[in-house]
């Protein structure tokens, strides 16, 4: 385990010493944040403000910024898996398989290595964005959570990193140049708002593609966390008016169903765990094939 801990430990450091692929693994995160902030977070406001006129503005800011920050760790817990794994590439593209595979390090080591620094990185990465966001919303908007929440959203998130790190190790071992790799991250950082249903309420779709997002991994695990984040905001805007809570939620991606089958919080669980399992054994095979 020495050698695993010492593979992981260059991992890391690799990872944090490249602050431009530090700040594209965030590059999603940051670019809701900047949408919501900039352009679309007012026109929420106003739209919401309309539609319950007894709510204040800082209750309907209060539910409009805790849905975002949602997303934005959600996000978070996804891409930086995915910007970890710039490592791998980066050795697999430069030839440093090759030292290590003349070195006494067996390949179940280095590929464990490379699979435990892409969770480490995307639990410490979301860690900090949490942080971030519930400081935010605290100081911005009075936005608090109980111990018991804020519990209940880390272990959603915590798994989600670990699930998404896996699935990103499978997909980075079909990569071979860093070209590539750039590619790729681009276009999961493009879609990813979309699929996850953070850039636009999935509401606002047509009925197929809300269908379409809603049978996908990357929008499942956003509905637990935005359950959490939004639940007391989301009651104080509109818990006196009838129905409208329900309503908000299936608009808002705070809740989800597939084949009229309703997405809860043990059903995410049980998906984000299959994922960790299957995508590990699958991305470790594959791993040890392009070492070899």
């Amino acid at each position: 385990m020495n050698v695993v801990g010492t593979l992981v430990a260059r991992n890391l450091r690799l990872f944090f010493r490249d602050r431009l692929g530090v700040f594209f693994s965030l590059l999603s995160a940051l670019i809701l944040f900047l949408l919501y902030t900039l352009f679309l977070g007012s026109t929420q406001v106003q739209d919401l403000q309309q539609s319950f006129p007894g709510a204040t503005e800082e209750q309907v800011k209060g539910f409009v910024d805790s849905w975002m920050f949602a997303g934005i760790v959600g996000i978070t817990s996804i891409t930086t898996g995915l910007g970890a794994l710039n490592v791998f590439v980066e050795d697999s593209a430069s030839g440093r398989f090759r030292d290590f595979l003349v070195s006494p390090i067996s390949r179940e080591k280095l590929i464990l290595g490379y699979l435990v620094s892409a969770g480490i990185i995307a639990l410490i990465m979301t860690t900090l964005v949490l942080i971030a966001s519930l400081a935010y919303l605290y100081l911005v908007d009075g936005v608090s959570y109980a111990p018991r929440s804020v519990a209940v959203i880390y272990g959603f998130l915590a798994l989600s990193c670990l699930a998404f790190a896996a699935l990103s190790a499978f997909a980075v071992s079909f990569v071979r140049t860093a070209g590539a790799y750039s590619a790729l991250s681009t276009i999961v950082g493009t879609i990813l708002g979309f699929l996850a249903g953070a850039y636009i309420p999935v509401g606002a779709l047509p009925e197929g593609v809300r269908t379409v997002v809603n049978a996908l991994p990357f929008m499942q695990a956003s509905v637990p966390v935005r359950q959490q984040m939004t639940a007391d905001s989301l009651e104080a805007m509109a818990g006196g008016t009838p129905g409208a809570v329900e309503d908000l939620q299936e608009v808002f991606g705070i809740t989800a169903s597939v084949g009229g089958r309703e997405i809860t919080g043990a059903f995410v669980v049980a998906v984000l765990c299959a994922m960790i399992v299957v995508f590990t054994l699958l991305a470790a095979v594959r791993i040890r094939h392009r070492i070899r």
